[in-house]
Order: structure tokens, then C-alpha cells, then sequence
């Protein structure tokens, strides 16, 4: 994505966004964060604040305060008279990321009354269309927004914030793996397979799959981590 695309996707985050409710400095951070998860800021990436103050409509000191709320997340970090910059995670970041991911998604599965199996399968659509334009980056936003909507069927606000979070951070090691189609394309098929198990009734078996899926995931980008 470039410069000039990541702003005008942030206009249109943020526009959206406004209609939420929070702070404007939550607003802000869950602009950015979303950004983050797109792929529109990459790990190393410096992230001026007078490229950010006009398209997002808010003062230095909103932005500064959102700044300090993603700083908490781990996904952007202050560094001594150079600015702020997008961080990039190491290979105990992906393993804790994984611990969380399995506790959280397979929970989700098992505890969710009536999965929303329809959210996995548009997110499943998404991802085939992307293959189909060869926009592999977008591939992998839409494998975020189906595990995103495995854990949003509980119907917790708490745990929707602790996914998005989860996922942006996620983007961030994605980018270490070198190239997204080789890593995202095989995981297509098993999204669809999730859905459909889940679809069928067959929660177990979804749960059994998403297990060996994440655990395979893990797996290879430690791999590249290492």
C-alpha cells in the first residue's frame, strides 16, 4: 500500500469511525489500529504526526494521547529524538500472540450458543475475491476478519476490542513472512472448512480443525522469525 493510498484509506477509517463512541483519542487509536491490521503501516515505518493531524480532523494533543494507547498495545513505540515509529515484533511476540489467539478462538468456538457461521463465510468470500485480483495484502485483512469473527460471535465487547488489537499485531509479524501469497493462500481452503463445519452444526470439529490451523501457523512464522 502507498503513502498516498494509506492516507486515503485513513480518511475513510476515520470518517466512519467519528460515528463510533469514545474519546476522540480512542476514536483515533482504533483508526489507526484498523490501518495497522490493513497493512497501511508497515513494522520500521515512522509515522509523522503532520501527515496524520488533517485527514484524521484532530489536534496534536488527541493525536499524541492515541499515540500513547497503541504504545500500550505494543504496536507502535516512542524512540529517543527520532519520533514515533510502527513497531516490529520478535519471535516471543508471535509465540505469546498464539497462546492468546488458541485460549481465545477456540473458547469462542465452544462457548458461542450459535456461531455466526454467515460472518466467517462472507470473510471467506472476501479472501477468494482478493486471490482472484491477486491482492495477496488483502487476503490476509480478510483471514484476520474471519478469526475476528469467530471470537465477535460471542457477542463480547471486551473480547471484539482484545481481537482487534490481536490482529493488528498479527499484521505486523505477517509482514516478516516474506511473500503474502505463499503464506496466506493455503489457508483459504481451511477457512472455508471451518465455516462449513461450523455451518453443519459440527463445533468440535470446527474447534479441532482452528487447532491444528493455528498451531501450523505459529509454527511457520516462527520459522521465519528464526
Amino acid at each position: 500500500m502507498s503513502v498516498e493510498d494509506a492516507l486515503d484509506r485513513l480518511r475513510d477509517l476515520a470518517g466512519v469511525r467519528r460515528r463510533s463512541h469514545g474519546t476522540a483519542a480512542e476514536v483515533t487509536a482504533d483508526t489507526l489500529r484498523e490501518l495497522i491490521m490493513e497493512g497501511g503501516l508497515r513494522p520500521g515505518d515512522r509515522v509523522v504526526e503532520e501527515s496524520l493531524l488533517e485527514p484524521l480532523e484532530i489536534s496534536r494533543n488527541t493525536l499524541r494521547e492515541a499515540f500513547r494507547l497503541l504504545a500500550h498495545e505494543k504496536l507502535i513505540e516512542h524512540k529517543v529524538n527520532r519520533g514515533v515509529f510502527v513497531r516490529a515484533l520478535t519471535a516471543d511476540d508471535v509465540s505469546d500472540l498464539f497462546t492468546v489467539r488458541v485460549l481465545i478462538e477456540l473458547t469462542a468456538l465452544r462457548r458461542s450458543r450459535e456461531p455466526d457461521w454467515t460472518a466467517m463465510a462472507q470473510a471467506v468470500d472476501e479472501g477468494r475475491a482478493r486471490a482472484a485480483a491477486e491482492d495477496w495484502l488483502g487476503v490476509g485483512t480478510a483471514n484476520m476478519r474471519f478469526h475476528k469473527a469467530i471470537v465477535a460471535s460471542v457477542g463480547s465487547a471486551r473480547l471484539d476490542e482484545l481481537m482487534s488489537q490481536l490482529t493488528a499485531e498479527l499484521r505486523l509479524g505477517f509482514h516478516e513472512m516474506g511473500d503474502p501469497r505463499a503464506f496466506h493462500e493455503k489457508y483459504l481452503t481451511r477457512n472455508a472448512a471451518i465455516a462449513d463445519s461450523v455451518r453443519e452444526g459440527d463445533i468440535e470439529g470446527a474447534v479441532a480443525q482452528l487447532r491444528e490451523y493455528l498451531d501450523d501457523a505459529k509454527a511457520e512464522m516462527l520459522a521465519a522469525f528464526g
